[in-house]
């Protein structure tokens, strides 16, 4: 039966069966037309969707793979540009690891300006500002965005302004670049929206139209889309030539490969004449074509009355000579500048003019005076009737009402016509409030203002109008805005305003420790910048006793802890403190109290403090108590010691020594007095002690008297040990002989015959012996010391006798012999006759090898 898996489905629909498809793992799908193949055409037709649905599965799952793989390799990426924009804290890594960086740095920064140095024969003065640019990419914290405050980084979307070339993330420009518009248009128009209005750069201000807002991330020099992060470009480049059109216009493209920043001056070599043309062209940098012959220029000044006496210049300045010159009219006269010949002095010009009536009072001035005022037709004051008079007589009123326009617009005068001007209004009007709420019967040239106070909000969307009789159109707020700016340090100066203030524009120095590397950071950046490396060496002052530090370089922070020793005079000695300095070290904390118990015990606190020096421990050679041997002591614990050894010292007796361990001997602690038996040696052969306790001197002599064995350790002897231990060798055998016979026994078997003598017995025996012939019939006498050499000889007799005796031996051993044969024929006989009568083969074998055994071997 197939498996349930396998199993179409039953009474569910067809939605079941495409789950239990989708749910089949695409690997057994494939093994089951190999595993069901032959059996007939139901099953083969069965396979074809199971392996369209493996296929299906099997490219979703690279899709998912593929796509997996791509996210890792972003990630990857990621790490490995946010890695390369931190700093490392160990010291001697971080300085191999930034000599890599510089290498990279430079000679990515080589190949960015080969062009342009091509160019120049290898002179890079022109390039310090783009330059500055460039190594700013490569350093830590110097890129950042004004907008979000965040550092800038070598994967991310960027745009850069192209008037101060700052760098902003992608998405916070546009952001700033909508919220710009939308602010200043929901401010300033009255149908909002309609009308597109340029936004500024968040740094320099400068204004960018609606349509210049970036929309896609672009290298530097705009022809290349999304560039790709190359670890041997600069960031956020493409590679290739900028060709950018160099300003000043000068017809050529900048040679840089795509570079941030502005693009250096033109390195093109011209053919240019001096500035004022007199001499032949040279060949000269494009950028720095003006150049001066040096010749003087003699061209005339605008005062058509001296020449320029200046090298040879571009555009003559206005002449600094000083001449005497008259005013316009001529009346009077001054010294004054060359270069503004023509001045007015303050007297009017009084000429009489063409009427000949009166006179002008135009002040200094040149040409013809201007004709009367009067001499033209004149009105009366209303201006109703005109005449026309002499200048000399006055134009008179003409009785009429003067009907002028007042101020206030809607009436007119009701006077007769009149000089000088109208008075105020005075007729009573019903007038409405500026704001439209009340009417009131007042003088038509006074305002009318109720007390009423605006409640709308002004266009900052943060204060109220709070304006009397407000008409509608508030003003902008007058309030300063006040607001803190995401550096944190200052504040918008700016009127109060809707929406987000500008960034701060100032930067900020970030200073290394000594001062003389100075990173400088967009302001509010200070604080998470870490300071710039200094290849100087550290200046602050030690803060040990030491009169300067080991030379390192400047740092961050407090300088490592001192490494020197610490050669300070130790007390009650000479010597000085071999350790490494201790004047600032960091021990833990101990004074740290708990507010109670819900509070947790933080990190242990670490304080500075100086540690006093150790005892010193410079051995001193010194010698025990007892002197016994001379060994290295610490110097603060100088002074005789004990060995652990006995004292050795002889005592009163002068036979013993001291036994004690190893001590100081004075007045109160002397050596201990010996209460032990004599133990001097006793004359040679005194087995006895000396009864008196241990003394100087020898002992008295022995009187006791010894008991010893003599010399045949048969009798006990009673000696005095005096006697025995002051004799000679003669007398001491002598003491220990018994006098009785020596009871020892010869070799030869006879009593030694001396008396009681110690050692061996002479072997020379005086006695005499018997001794016979082999066969013992003749005896001879002998010394028995001379036994051994004599020996007694048969004679003939003897011989004879020996004859005789074997003879009869030999004729008893033939009789024995004979006797034996006899018997042992008669058993045989007996033994034939008892196999004649029937005995059996074994026993017949069995009893001839008995006999056999018993008779001797001739016989078998």
């Amino acid at each position: 039966m197939e498996p349930a898996w396998r199993q179409q489905g039953r009474g569910r629909g067809r939605s079941q069966e495409a789950q239990g498809e989708r749910s089949r793992p695409p690997q057994k799908e494939k093994e089951k037309p190999e595993l069901m193949g032959g059996v007939g055409g139901k099953t083969k037709s069965a396979a074809k969707p199971e392996r369209q649905v493996g296929v299906s599965v099997q490219s979703k799952f690279e899709e998912i793979r593929k796509s997996n793989q791509a996210a890792a390799k972003r990630l990857v990426e990621s790490c490995i540009s946010s890695s390369s924009d931190d700093d490392d804290d160990d010291d001697e890594e971080v300085e191999v690891k930034v000599a890599n960086n510089d290498g990279k740095r430079g000679k990515i920064l080589a190949s960015t300006f080969t062009t342009y140095t091509d160019q120049t024969g290898g002179d890079a003065t022109g390039l310090v500002r783009t330059g500055q640019y460039v190594s700013d990419l490569f350093q830590s914290g110097a890129l950042t965005c004004l907008i979000c405050i965040g550092s800038v980084k070598r994967t991310q979307a960027v745009w850069s302004c192209s008037s101060c070339f700052s760098l902003f993330h992608l998405p916070c420009i546009q952001k700033w670049a909508k919220d710009s518009a939308f602010l200043v248009s929901s401010i300033t128009d009255e149908d909002f929206g309609q009308k597109l209005h340029p936004w500024p750069c968040p740094k320099c201000r400068a204004e960018y139209p609606p349509s210049a807002t970036p929309n896609r991330y672009t290298c530097y020099c705009g022809k290349l889309q999304d560039p790709p992060a190359d670890p041997w470009l600069a960031p956020h480049s493409c590679g290739s030539v900028c060709q950018k059109e160099l300003k000043p216009t000068c017809g050529h493209t900048c040679l840089l490969l795509c570079h941030p920043g502005p693009c250096p001056p033109c390195p093109k070599m011209v053919s240019v004449s001096c500035l004022c043309g007199k001499a032949k062209p040279l060949p000269r940098r494009c950028s720095n074509k003006a150049w001066s012959c040096q010749q003087t220029c003699s061209k005339l000044l605008p005062c058509k009355q001296h020449t320029c006496t200046q090298p040879c210049h571009k555009e003559c300045s206005p002449c600094p000579r000083v001449s005497i010159q008259r005013c316009l009219c001529g009346r009077e006269e001054a010294e004054r500048s060359c270069s503004s010949p023509q001045w007015t002095c303050p007297q009017v010009c009084g000429s009489l003019l063409s009427c000949g009536n009166h006179t002008c009072e135009v002040l200094c001035h040149d040409g013809a005076c201007p004709p009367c005022p009067r001499s033209v037709s004149r009105a009366c004051p209303c201006g109703k009737t005109k005449s026309s008079l002499p200048c000399t007589e006055e134009v008179a009123p003409c009785g009429d009402t003067c009907d002028r326009p007042l101020s206030c617009g809607k009436h007119t005068c009701s006077m007769r016509c009149h000089r000088g001007s109208c008075e105020t209004c005075r007729q009573e009007v019903e007038k409405e409030c500026r704001c439209g709420k009340y009417r009131k019967l007042m003088s038509c040239h006074k305002e009318y203002l109720c007390d009423s106070k605006c409640p709308k909000t002004r266009g900052c969307q943060r204060h109220q109008c709070r304006r009397k009789c407000c008409p509608g159109n508030c003003p902008p707020c007058d309030q300063s805005c006040g607001r803190s700016l995401g550096c944190r340090n200052h504040k918008c100066p700016s009127g109060c305003h809707q929406g987000s203030c500008y960034p701060c524009p100032e930067s900020v120095e970030v200073p290394c420790s000594c001062g003389s590397t100075v990173l400088s950071v967009p302001c509010g950046r200070e604080r998470s910048t870490r300071p710039p490396r200094c290849k100087e060496t550290c200046r602050q002052p030690p803060s040990c006793h030491h009169p300067s530090r080991e030379t390192h370089r400047c740092h961050p922070g407090p300088c490592p802890p001192c490494k020197l020793p610490c050669l300070l005079p130790l007390r009650r000695c000479s010597h000085t403190c071999p350790l490494p300095c201790h004047d600032q070290v960091l021990v833990k904390s101990q004074q740290v109290q708990l507010a109670g118990p819900w509070e947790q015990p933080s990190k242990p606190a670490f304080v500075q403090k100086a540690l006093p020096c150790p005892p010193c421990q410079v051995p001193i050679p010194t010698a025990c108590f007892g002197e016994h041997e001379v060994s290295p002591v610490p110097c603060h614990r100088q002074g005789r010691f004990s060995c652990k050894r006995p004292c050795g010292r002889p005592l009163t007796c002068g036979n013993h020594d001291c036994r004690r361990e190893c001590h100081l001997v004075t007045d109160g602690n002397k050596c201990d007095v010996c209460d032990e038996g004599c133990s001097k040696p006793r004359p040679p052969g005194c087995p006895h002690t000396c009864s008196r306790p241990c003394h100087p001197g020898n002992c008295l002599t022995c009187s006791q008297m010894t008991r010893r064995r003599c010399h045949c350790k048969i009798s006990m002897l009673y000696v005095e040990c005096t006697k025995l231990t002051s004799a000679d060798q003669q007398l001491k055998v002598k003491l220990g002989s018994c006098n009785n016979q020596c009871p020892k026994e010869l070799s030869c078997g006879h009593r030694c015959k001396q008396v009681c003598h110690p050692g061996v017995c002479a072997e020379e025996c005086q006695q005499k012996v018997k001794l016979r012939c082999p066969c013992k019939r003749i005896k001879k006498e002998f010394l028995c010391a001379l036994s051994g050499q004599c020996v007694v000889q048969c004679d003939d007799v003897c011989r004879d006798q020996q004859r005789k005796v074997s003879k009869v031996k030999e004729a008893e051993q033939r009789a024995a012999q004979e006797e034996e044969e006899k018997k042992l024929q008669e058993e045989l006989e007996a033994f034939e006759k008892r196999q004649q009568r029937g005995g059996g083969v074994a026993s017949s074998s069995s009893r001839w090898a008995e006999l056999c055994y018993r008779s001797p071997p001739t016989t078998c």
